[in-house]
Order: structure tokens, then C-alpha cells, then sequence
């Protein structure tokens, strides 16, 4: 699922196409992808799109009037934007739904069968608070915010930097990247975590966020994001299971859960403890390793 980094560089490439754009048309590929009836997205052909925001994960059009088009890509959501008078065309399959504007077309597809990306248009303030999940913004939290945000709950760090309602815009990779930049287990409990562990994470988030929001901005440019994936070369950990770390050398461990995997640094991360892979440490019981140390031996 694209996250703050990824997001935020959509918002910014579609923000130079259609800010002060009409919108011309539109064209609803797919019947799961149009989540709302009233107000009807009709509505908003002919008004100028005033601005494009990001609310969590999902991206805000904002069609002035409290009216707003609202749009979640889920885990293989993706937007294209194609020129006008381009010869390029989306392939049937994953065009979900096309906006058209007199610069161009900003298509949202998806790939796979699963359809889980989403457009909803809504008028209000109201209306639209309610997709915002509640989460602190990151990149703008002080220590102390960030800290509070912490102690609600007792969770894993993995779970807490990933919920919504805690912090936004943070998921799965670069929940993975925050970690090992703090040098902290994904499983480590927030009750458990000392004043100095605490401003550690909080150094580590806004860094690890800004940092690839920079570079995801430096490698567009002036251009549209081609290729939003959650795997990026140059990444520390997430998707590098097995690969050295960067920082000591040590294979990439991992642990698994339904669709998610949790990547991380033994040596880096856990004191040399591996933590417990759900399938394979009930397949090997008392033969799965408990350090580095004797998995490389």
C-alpha cells in the first residue's frame, strides 16, 4: 500500500496538472470503484479541482464548495496520468475509473482481481473527517506529541507506527526502515520502551519519512510517478530478507503473518535474537534457532 512518501508525490504531480483545471469528464471503469452516490460524481464536471491534499493514505480532490473527491488506493491502487493528444492507453483490465481534464487524464488502476481501491465524492466538512483515521502527522510532531501517541496503547512498535488512528500515514515498509534506523525489535512493546528509546524512534520516523519523500521527489521531478512500489533499491531492510544489512553485514531476517512480513536486523535490531516466524518455528519446535549465531551456524 502506498505510503506518506509515495502518497505525498502523488498528491504533488497531480496537484501541477489539475489545480486550476476543470474537470471535463470522467468515465467509471469498474463497478467497484465509485463507492458513493450522493453527492453524484455529475456534480463535479464543469468546477475547477482548487487542491490536492493527502489525508492519511488516501488522496483529497478539493472541487471548492466543501465538495471533495476522495480517493484510497488500497494495497495495488496506482494513478497514470496520460497527456492529451498521448497515444498511450490503459490496459482494460486495470482501468478502474478516468478523470478527464484539459491537460490530460489522471487514470486510477488496479492491478490484480481483487478490487479494494475506492472513490468517494462527499460534500462537507463532516463528511470528509470522517475517512481521517485520527492518526498524528509525523513529519510535524514534536517529541513530546509523539511520545503521547506512543503510551495509548500497549503494542508492538510494529503495530503502533502502523495504526491509523496512532500515526499517519506509516505502514509496512517504512515501519520496517523506522525500526532499524532506531535500532529497535518490531515486537518491542511501547510500555517497555525507555526515555531515551522513545526520542530515538521519534528522530528515527521524521528522518526515515523525510528522507525518502525527498528522494521519491528528487527521482520524479517534473514528471508522474511511474513506479510506486513498497520494495525501493536502496532500503535497508523491508523486502531484503536474506540480503546483508546494510549497516553490519548480518542476513535479513523476517516474520511472516497472513499477507504482511516483518523485516528485520538480528544483530541491528534484537540483541542477535531471532524472533519467532509463525510457520516455520511451529514446523521446526525445538529445532528453530533462537540467535544469528546458531541460524549461520
Amino acid at each position: 500500500m502506498p505510503e506518506l512518501p509515495d502518497v505525498t508525490i502523488y498528491v504533488e504531480a497531480i496537484a501541477r496538472r489539475v489545480v486550476g483545471q476543470p474537470l471535463a469528464g470522467y468515465a467509471v471503469r469498474s463497478v467497484f470503484a465509485l463507492r458513493s452516490v450522493d453527492p453524484p460524481l455529475d456534480l463535479l464536471v464543469g468546477r475547477e479541482v482548487r487542491a490536492v491534499r493527502r489525508l492519511g493514505k488516501r488522496i483529497v480532490l478539493d472541487f471548492g464548495d466543501e465538495l471533495h473527491l476522495v480517493v484510497h488506493l488500497m494495497i495495488a491502487g496506482r494513478f497514470r496520468w496520460i497527456s492529451a493528444g498521448a497515444r498511450t492507453r490503459v490496459p482494460a483490465r486495470i482501468a478502474l475509473a478516468e478523470l478527464s481534464f484539459p491537460g490530460g487524464t489522471l487514470v486510477l488502476t488496479e492491478a490484480g482481481t481483487t478490487r479494494r481501491a475506492s472513490i468517494h465524492v462527499v460534500r462537507g466538512g463532516d463528511a470528509l473527517a470522517a475517512f481521517d483515521r485520527g492518526g498524528l502527522e509525523p513529519l510535524g510532531a514534536t517529541r513530546a506529541e509523539f511520545a503521547e501517541r506512543l503510551a495509548r496503547e500497549n503494542h508492538t512498535l510494529k503495530r503502533s507506527l502502523t495504526d491509523p488512528r496512532l500515526f499517519s500515514g506509516i505502514g509496512n515498509a517504512y515501519s520496517d526502515e523506522i525500526l532499524h534506523r532506531a535500532r529497535l525489535s518490531p515486537l518491542r512493546l511501547t510500555s517497555r520502551l525507555s526515555e531515551e528509546e522513545v526520542t530515538r524512534l521519534h528522530e528515527a520516523t521524521r528522518a526515515t519519512l523525510a528522507e525518502w519523500t525527498d528522494r521519491l521527489r528528487a527521482d520524479t521531478g517534473d514528471g508522474f510517478p511511474e513506479t510506486v512500489t513498497a520494495f525501493r533499491e536502496g532500503m535497508a531492510v523491508h523486502g531484503r530478507y536474506r540480503e546483508p544489512c546494510p549497516d553490519c553485514g548480518t542476513a535479513v531476517q523476517r516474520i511472516r503473518y497472513r499477507d504482511n512480513e516483518t523485516n528485520y536486523c538480528p544483530r541491528c535490531q534484537t540483541e542477535g535474537r531471532l524472533l519467532a516466524d509463525r510457520a516455520l518455528s511451529r514446523l521446526l519446535h525445538e529445532d528453530w534457532p533462537k540467535t544469528i549465531d546458531e541460524l549461520e551456524g
